[in-house]
């Protein structure tokens, strides 16, 4: 690792540190205040402006701040909303950098970048699909665009805030549940949260729903496709019917097609008597077959015999079996690359995929975590017999966190701070209860993870703002800008103990 290399790691984790503590604000404008001060001193811009949109269209954001700005500043600033630098970062979801706008082939003929003689701009979208809001930053003291480091740490500000901003917008008024149209339409409890990205997602299902055609899922390990392919199985007309699973990763080819088509005693040496299949068990329902991509070639060919016909051969019989079936997939695996490499049929590819939905990886709905947690803590706590809560801490800590495991990891997560909460005797999930790491206060300060740096930030402040106040736990309150009750459970969070 080059020192470049490690000075940015170290300035990225300082940044979570102060990133996290934005996530205790109750109320969006000091949010957005602290934050967008927060990113000027980062990056060093000479101006910036910070919006962020319920509806991600910003015709009239709910709240927009600026920094350094004039009134005609600002509304050439809006100028660029519909037109120009930060209408192609919200359409594309990309970070917009330029060394100098006004001789940027792509913004050049604007009036708007003209009339400024707009030089370096960096302007990166808050969120990673259909952006709740938009940072937009404009100059710096030296020549040239700003460096690569700063376009990190931007990045990496501008996707940590982003849940933030997302859970104070619903707080300041009911807005609009993007998904409360389509759940009006479905069963889909189970599928928790209200993001746009889940919305897309209802919606396809929907329409899936109501055809009886073959569904393929697809998208990133542990995003919950089985329990999309469940509701959708639960919305179709064949819901009274059985709903049957088959992992067709977890089985040796020999066993797959007995597996799913039954076998007649004797067909093969363990058939010593009739063996149903996972087809015939899902007569008249759905059958769902999981990472699909792990199906041989030769096993594919058979079922894609069966898909056209409808029609299959238990092992053994000489007689075919007509099926009403309806078929669901899914796979983390990238199939029309597997198509091009020759590991997955074209032609089952096409018959599978009669319609294809995209289940969002769990950064694309980040804002969902905390609904996500809160759930999760309640599964957990009817299994435990207890009711369990997430705390705002701990809430804000899932949001910042990465899930390259998506909700399966997160599931995870909870659970395991569910059995440590219970284990000290707590029914709210704290910080240290999710990231049990956090207990290793010995741990040398080069070596802490993010989440361990994170705990002692935020201990250290609590202890410093007490011995400043003599342990007077109004005035801590005040200094930190929290609730009180808020402030106790901090307290008690971190060991600390109820002062008064």
């Amino acid at each position: 690792m080059t020192d470049d290399d490690a000075d940015l790691l170290r300035a990225e984790r300082d940044l979570y540190l102060r990133l996290l503590d934005l996530g205790t604000h109750e109320d969006l404008a000091p949010l957005m205040e602290e934050a967008l001060a927060l990113v000027v001193e980062v990056t060093g811009a000479r101006q910036a402006w910070l919006a962020v949109d319920r509806d991600g269209r910003f015709a009239s954001p709910a709240f927009a701040l600026s920094h350094a700005m004039t009134d005609d500043d600002v509304a050439s600033v809006r100028e660029r909303l519909s037109t120009g630098i930060i209408a192609e970062a919200l359409r594309t979801g990309r970070t917009i950098a330029t060394a100098s706008a006004v001789e940027d082939p792509r913004f050049k003929a604007l009036r708007s970048v003209q009339a400024g003689r707009i030089q370096a701009v960096l302007c990166a979208p808050l969120g990673e699909t259909r952006p709740l809001g938009v940072l937009y930053l404009q100059g710096r003291a030296a020549p040239g665009p700003f460096p690569e480091r700063v376009r990190s740490l931007t990045e990496t500000f501008a996707r940590r805030v982003a849940p933030f901003a997302h859970r104070l917008l619903d707080r300041a008024g009911p807005g609009e549940d993007p998904t409360a149209r389509v759940r009006a339409r479905l069963k889909a409890d189970a599928l928790v949260g209200r993001s746009r990205a889940l919305a897309d997602v209802l919606t396809q299902l929907a329409v899936a729903a109501s055809q009886d055609v073959y569904v393929l899922l697809t998208g990133p390990s542990g995003t919950g496709k089985t329990e999309l392919a469940r509701c959708l199985h639960e919305n179709s007309r064949r819901a009274p019917r059985p709903f049957v699973e088959l992992n067709c990763a977890a089985l040796p080819e020999a066993l797959l097609e007995a597996e799913l088509y039954g076998a007649e005693k004797g067909a093969h040496s363990t058939a010593t008597r009739k063996i149903l299949g996972k087809v015939a068990a899902a007569e008249g329902g759905t059958l769902f077959l999981d990472e699909i991509a792990e199906i041989p070639l030769t096993a594919q060919a058979k079922l894609l015999q069966f898909l056209q016909s409808r029609r299959y051969y238990p092992l053994g019989a000489s007689t075919p079996v007509q099926a009403d079936v309806r078929v669901v997939a899914a796979t983390n695996t990238d199939l029309p690359t597997a198509v091009r490499e020759k590991r997955f049929r074209e032609d089952l590819y096409y018959r599978l995929g009669v319609l294809e939905l995209r289940v969002p990886a769990l950064r694309d709905r980040a804002e969902d975590i905390p609904l996500l947690a809160a759930h999760l803590a309640r599964l957990a706590g009817v299994a435990m017999g207890r009711a369990l809560t997430v705390s705002r801490a701990a809430q804000s800590a899932l949001s910042c966190a990465e899930w390259p495991g998506n909700v399966r990891q997160l599931a995870a997560a909870v659970q395991r701070g569910a059995a440590f909460a219970i284990d000290a005797g707590s029914d709210v999930i704290e910080v240290w209860h999710l990231f049990p790491e956090s207990a290793r206060d010995s741990a040398p300060e080069g070596n802490l993870s993010w989440q361990e740096a994170t705990r002692r930030f935020h201990k250290r402040l609590l202890e410093e703002t007490l011995a400043s106040t003599q342990g007077n736990v109004s005035e801590a309150a005040r200094r930190l800008d929290l609730a009180r009750t808020h402030l106790h459970e901090l307290l008690k969070a971190h060991g600390l103990g109820r002062k008064s």
